[in-house]
């Protein structure tokens, strides 16, 4: 078939590497003129499928309003009342039951367990250079009343079959050396030894490079205006200088952005744009870096370690498509990686980025088929779309195909909303 993905950050051009494997012809499209360079490019280098979790979650609202007040926020709220985003908000809180939290999250574990398995293969495969590591992610607790509530998450990550570690601080110390000099900070911690790390970045560029040797072609500086459809069919994508790209299918990758293609279309996808932040370190004393993935419980950050780099990824805005770089946004991240490896990497020479998460209400991203036969999705994956990627890109090939998916599809579809 000749199919057209839109989209080039790491979940399309995994997407276009799957199907370009099966043998079509693949054209990628993107506004951008390289692959990874939005929320792909600096995200929080966690490969985490033991960490995925909804936001929505029991006692999250209240949670959500201490955050709020506190200097170190690790979520804010810009007041709006657009009813797309008021309506979001109301899908998320009604998901923050603890029975929706079981269900999301088992749906989310399914996913990323079977992505890392993916992109497992598709390291063996191809000679990709993105920093991987696969020392896991250690969850570190700074109060015993966050060890009494991580109970919940270890049990289903038990019902998941989920390899877990619960730690005491000497053993977070073992996990990660460097925590020697701060163990009083911490009263413990949960490890999750099946995770990795690495440069999605890198992995991106890289694999859109295997992608092209496979025949893909990669159509950049290419805005896109809107899906042509008739008799429940997509037609066409047409360009903003005029121009109508056909194809036999055609996938949406597009992260926050599909629903400016998919609302027009009828398909609802309420997908909203959570903002996140990131530094990038060098590193200047390796006794005092993370050896992997450490995330701090209390201020929802994580600090990551690539080869000679230190990656700190966290914070949430709420406030819509606004990409400025916020100065005092950096606190956070400052002091979570100042507070825990002081001295490991170089503060004054990382780079700010910042980047938007496209999040659904439940959590779990929006995968395969959709009310038109031929166009299928593979957005919506939050937080989770560098630990996602892989396995939502061979299962939505799977689904275009007519082949049945390696995992079970209950949940990951469109009819959650349509």
């Amino acid at each position: 078939m000749n199919i057209i993905v839109l989209g080039s950050g790491v979940v399309g051009v995994t997407t276009a590497y799957y199907l370009a494997k099966e043998g079509h012809a693949v054209t990628v499209v993107d506004r951008q003129p390289a692959a990874a360079l939005e929320t792909s490019y600096g995200n929080a280098g966690q490969i985490s499928p033991g960490y995925s979790s909804p936001w929505a979650a029991p006692g999250v609202p209240l949670k959500a309003i201490k955050w709020m007040m506190q200097d170190l926020a690790p979520l804010r709220v810009k007041p709006s009342l657009d009813p797309v985003f008021l309506k979001w908000m109301f899908q998320m809180l009604r998901n923050c039951s603890q029975d929706a939290y079981r269900i999301n999250k088992s749906r989310m574990l399914r996913v990323a367990e079977y992505s890392r398995d993916c992109l497992n293969e598709i390291t063996a495969d191809n000679a990709i250079d993105y920093d991987r590591r696969s020392g896991g992610t250690l969850q570190v607790f700074r109060s015993d009343k966050q060890v009494e509530a991580a109970q919940a998450d270890i049990a289903i990550l038990e019902e998941c079959g989920v390899r877990y570690e619960s730690l005491s601080q000497a053993e977070c110390v073992t996990a990660e050396p460097a925590l020697a000099h701060v163990k009083e900070k911490i009263v413990g911690g949960l490890r999750l030894p099946g995770d990795a790390t690495g440069d999605c970045f890198k992995f991106t560029q890289g694999l859109a490079a295997v992608c092209e040797s496979l025949g893909v072609v990669f159509k950049y500086n290419t805005e896109i205006e809107s899906l042509q459809h008739t008799a429940g069919n997509i037609t066409g994508v047409k360009l903003n200088n005029g121009e109508l790209m056909t194809a036999d299918r055609y996938v949406v990758a597009l992260g926050s952005y599909s629903p400016m293609l998919l609302n027009p279309l009828g398909i609802k996808s309420p997908i909203y744009p959570v903002k996140g932040y990131s530094l990038t370190l060098p590193i200047i004393d390796e006794s005092r870096a993370p050896v992997s993935t450490v995330m701090d419980e209390t201020y929802k950050v994580a600090v990551t370690r690539f080869d000679d780099r230190i990656r700190v990824g966290g914070t949430a805005e709420l406030t819509g498509y606004d990409l400025s770089l916020k100065p005092d946004r950096r606190k956070n991240a400052d002091f979570v990686v100042t507070d825990l490896f002081n001295g490991g990497g170089d503060l004054e020479k990382a780079e700010f980025w910042t980047g938007l998460r496209p999040m659904t209400p439940d959590g779990t991203p929006m995968l395969g088929a959709t009310q038109y036969g031929n166009l299928f999705l593979n957005t919506g994956h939050g937080t989770l779309g560098w630990t996602m990627a892989a396995g939502s890109a061979r299962y939505v090939c799977d689904v275009m195909t007519g082949r049945t998916p390696d995992i079970d599809p209950a949940g990951l579809g469109v009819e959650r909303y349509n």
